[in-house]
């Protein structure tokens, strides 16, 4: 008996590994092409971004997508409108 239920959890599992092999050839290759999938654009930045730290709770972020503001030479960049108008009080 243990010998018949081990014989079908070997089966199940083979063919489940099989059916997972079979649908990542699928999705690695586009409809009608040879050429593999382009990957997903994400919301993180790009290796080697240099980034800024805001000074009022020390969060670094990217320039790119930050609120920033100018005073004189030196550009602030804040995680939020909270700690930009925290720094704008503080210094006015």
């Amino acid at each position: 008996m243990l010998g018949f239920v081990l014989d079908v959890v070997f089966t199940v599992v083979a063919i489940r590994a099989i059916w997972k092999l079979f649908q990542g050839i699928q999705i690695g290759m586009s409809v009608g092409t040879a050429e593999p999938r382009q990957p997903r654009e994400t919301g993180v930045p790009a290796r080697g971004v240099q980034m800024a730290k805001d000074p009022v709770c020390g969060t670094y972020v990217v320039p790119d997508g930050a609120m920033s503001i100018s005073a004189g030479r030196q550009t602030f960049y804040f995680c939020s409108a909270g700690c930009r108008d925290k720094y704008l009080a503080k210094t006015a």
